[in-house]
């Protein structure tokens, strides 16, 4: 709750020369603030919610913590979880939400989708359900992004560069 410590600075800074993601899914905005100082590679927070009002102890992010993520270049996974979104709907809503915060080529379908006590998916054969959702705010090419082209393109600019470097 105070911020990264040095020793997890460099292993930001090490995991960054190597190629590897850097996940700050449960990083507070302080330590996120800290880490976006050193990295060198696009960060992903993989599951998480937006909210323009966060409550106290909250998992969910604000506009100052998604604009961190966005500006390396990352790319912010929704939760897909039934405490905060009513149903697939609400969800791409969500989406749509962080969307006009930091642009569509950060925002993503996040991990964890039967993580929580209260699941959306109860299998991912559900996922056709979402996508027909999202048509509602994207478009085709949008959607693509949001479906895993945001996570590729993350992921290929994080090993292309640690290759870059060797």
């Amino acid at each position: 709750h105070n911020g990264a410590t040095p020793f997890g600075l460099d292993v930001v800074r090490a995991c960054n020369r190597l190629g590897m993601v850097v996940d700050v899914a449960h990083a507070t905005l302080p330590t996120v603030k800290q880490i976006v100082k050193v990295a060198t590679a696009p960060l992903v927070l993989s599951h998480t919610s937006y909210s323009r009002i966060l409550r106290p102890q909250s998992r969910l992010i604000d506009s100052e913590h998604a604009k961190l993520i966005a500006d390396t270049g990352g790319v912010i996974g929704i939760w897909g979880n039934g405490f905060t979104f009513s149903g697939y709907a609400g969800y791409a809503e969500g989406m749509a939400k962080l969307a006009e915060v930091v642009g569509v080529d950060h925002v993503a379908i996040g991990t964890d989708v039967d993580g929580l006590l209260k699941a959306m998916f109860n299998s991912y054969n559900d996922f056709p359900d979402l996508v027909a959702h999202l048509f509602a705010h994207f478009n085709d090419d949008e959607v693509k992004k949001i479906v895993g082209g945001n996570y590729l393109r993350v992921f290929d600019k994080i090993t292309r560069a640690s290759t870059e470097t060797k």
